[in-house]
């Protein structure tokens, strides 16, 4: 089994882009993530899904358990009578479809035994400009295996084996149908929106630290912002009054388990440069921009927001840990920003099943 990786990583891979210059911003999201493996592990379920709205946990399922269940107060309270009944057999469905695609796949390349896994990220983002980004993204065992492009319209095989579904969801019309997906994931996420609307339409502001390392003669600030919400922000570095998003290092937005967002930008200097560069921070919790210098000489006196994780929480992180890694449809940029963020989503309604469960490689 490959190493694991740690919890900033891991919640980098859940995280969304902050605001990126030009392009339409995302205003809200509905995302699920899926992984299915050949055989249970030691301390993870053989199948698990965790649905986010706006980048925040609001429902969970797996194998062990057996049932869907809400991730926070306001899908608990808000959730119509014979939701979560409805929500289960949804995904036990998808569970036995993910299942047994695995086992295809297994035979397809010739693996007789050990562990395989079969990642699955689908959904909606609805955009500032009113149009709606759709996404359906396959990976087996850390690669990409199928994916719907946008531009073209249609499935994007990465490897022979993969071929084999395109040509067959192709066939059965699962092209045709992603359009339709989409209008479905969006009305969907609208019906979320108002449940927890209260909850939402909150606004935190960032705190935020500025450092910096000297090493082999090269300064690196760092500007981190904290316990945010809503999960969009702009962090960017200035040299005297000018951007320097070229020279700028982005992290992913990604959640803390309280339900704020932190992330960070960080940028190399010449150590004498130091008092030219200030970070520029943009939140809707903010009345203005803030701008921000490095002290060295200065403490910094509040306190840092940790990342806190409930035993609920460690399981998903666990199980999330073991199905991505190495996946490079959901793989870290770390480098330059690019796009408007990432997304994910699968069926989700109030008990009636107008989705398909997973598709059969």
């Amino acid at each position: 089994m490959a190493p694991a990786l740690g919890l900033g990583a891991l919640l980098a891979l859940l995280g969304v882009l902050a605001v990126s210059g030009g392009q339409p911003k995302v205003l809200h999201s509905l995302h699920f993530l899926s992984v299915a493996m050949s055989e249970p592990g030691l301390v993870v379920p053989q199948y698990v899904a965790v649905g986010y709205l706006d980048g925040t946990p609001f429902q969970r399922y797996d194998s062990e358990r057996g049932r869907a269940e809400p991730q926070t107060p306001w899908m608990a309270a808000g959730a119509e009578p014979g939701y979560w009944d409805g929500q289960t057999q949804i995904h036990r469905g998808n569970q036995h479809v993910a299942i047994t695609n695995v086992e295809t796949l297994r035979d397809r390349y010739n693996q007789s035994g050990g562990l395989h896994m079969l990642q699955r990220v689908c959904g909606c983002d609805l955009l500032s400009n009113g149009s709606i980004h759709r996404t359906l993204r396959y990976g087996y065992d850390g690669r990409d295996f199928i994916s719907f492009s946008l531009g073209s319209g249609s499935f994007m095989a990465a490897d022979r084996a993969a071929q084999i579904t395109q040509r067959r969801w192709k066939s059965e019309g699962y092209e045709a149908l992603q359009h339709e997906l989409a209008q479905s994931c969006v009305e969907e996420l609208q019906k979320y929106i108002r449940c927890g609307q209260e909850a939402l339409e909150r606004k935190d502001p960032p705190d935020v630290h500025v450092s910096g390392k000297e090493e082999h003669g090269i300064l690196t600030l760092s500007c981190h912002a904290y316990g945010f919400y809503p999960g969009m922000i702009g962090i960017n570095w200035l040299k005297g009054d000018e951007l320097r998003d070229q020279e700028t290092e982005w992290g992913r937005i990604v959640p803390n388990s309280d339900g704020t967002f932190h992330s960070w930008a960080r940028i190399e200097a010449l150590p004498g440069e130091r008092e030219q560069y200030r970070c520029r921070v943009e939140h809707t919790g903010m009345p203005e921009p803030g701008i921000f210098a490095w002290e060295p000489e200065s403490v910094w006196n509040s306190t840092p927001v940790l990342v806190t994780v409930s035993v609920g929480t460690a399981i998903i992180i666990i199980i999330i840990i073991i199905g991505l890694i190495g996946f490079s449809v959901w793989k870290l940029r770390s480098g330059k920003r690019d796009g408007n963020g990432y997304n994910m989503a699968t069926r989700t309604d109030t008990g009636t099943n107008r989705f398909p469960t997973g598709f059969t490689t």
